[in-house]
């Protein structure tokens, strides 16, 4: 008697054991959920359980104390994307993510003068260590949670400049454009898109021209080029819709504009899919 009430003890144990575990997985599988659609350019929120891991092909991403995440896909990303998840308590659930593909305008333009294509050789030196100071200040990963507050418009104006777009000049392919680019008259003003801090302030960049960085937290920042005036310093705090620079035509501009870029680390991302759509304004 003695032996068949150990036994039933186990099996109540294994039982409870069970409806345990079960609990847990049916409690992580309703906890996780994307916000938005992964599709190319796209910047995609996401909830876990709180305490869960994750990883995005192979990748570990941050995940808030409160279980909030943020993800991002390039331009050219392939269909599909694995999200790991594994929970406080070892329970390991992967997410096979369908990425949308997306259309870019693609242009062929001939008889540009080659100077026109490619930087002049002595300027070289400069880019490339303009272009490490851009790297290192999108390499920020700070604890901010100004991202999950989403993003306003920088400034108001006619869309001049798509994400993705990309010229063919002689048949060669130039780097396609990673931003939004909004016509505005020089010295309008433009508006931080998130609470932020400044982790970069450069008036005369070879390419961008006036130029600024601001980190969002979590590996998320955004980028303002070809400003004629800078209003803030590297190590500012900004709030949403505080004027921070003014637009112009600096670098490497044919017209005056802000070229708007977003970033999740080294992900160039497209603005537009992380605003509401632009409202109807008069053309400067």
């Amino acid at each position: 008697m003695a032996a068949k009430s150990l036994a039933i003890t186990f099996d109540m144990r294994a039982l409870i054991g069970g409806l345990i575990l079960f609990v847990a997985m049916i409690g992580s599988v309703l906890a996780f959920e994307l916000k938005s659609e992964p599709q190319q350019g796209a910047l995609v929120y996401g909830s876990v359980a709180a305490g869960s891991h994750l990883q995005l092909d192979g990748a570990a991403v941050r995940v808030t104390p409160n279980g909030e995440f943020v993800i991002g896909f390039d331009r050219d990303a392939a269909a599909t994307a694995r999200l790991v998840e594994i929970t406080a308590t070892g329970h390991r659930t992967e997410h096979l993510l369908t990425v949308a593909p997306r259309h870019y305008d693609v242009q062929s333009v001939t008889g540009v003068p080659q100077q026109t294509v490619e930087p002049p050789p002595e300027q070289m030196q400069r880019i490339i260590r303009e272009q490490q100071l851009v790297t290192d200040a999108r390499a920020t990963d700070s604890d901010r949670l100004d991202f999950l507050a989403g993003f306003q418009w920088p400034i108001l104006g006619r869309i001049s400049g798509v994400y993705g777009s990309q010229r063919i000049y002689n048949g060669k392919a130039g780097r396609p454009h990673y931003g939004v680019d909004v016509a505005a008259p020089v010295g309008a003003p433009a508006r931080a898109p998130a609470d932020a801090t400044i982790t970069l302030a450069e008036p005369d960049l070879f390419f961008s021209g006036g130029t600024l960085i601001m980190d969002h937290g979590y590996g998320v920042s955004s980028t303002f080029m070809h400003l004629s005036r800078l209003l803030v310093k590297t190590g500012d705090q900004v709030k949403a819709g505080q004027v921070i620079g003014e637009v112009g035509a600096t670098g490497r501009a044919s017209g005056p504009h802000l070229d708007w870029r977003i970033n999740w680390y080294k992900v160039r991302l497209d603005p537009q899919l992380s605003v509401a759509p632009m409202p109807s304004v008069s053309t400067p």
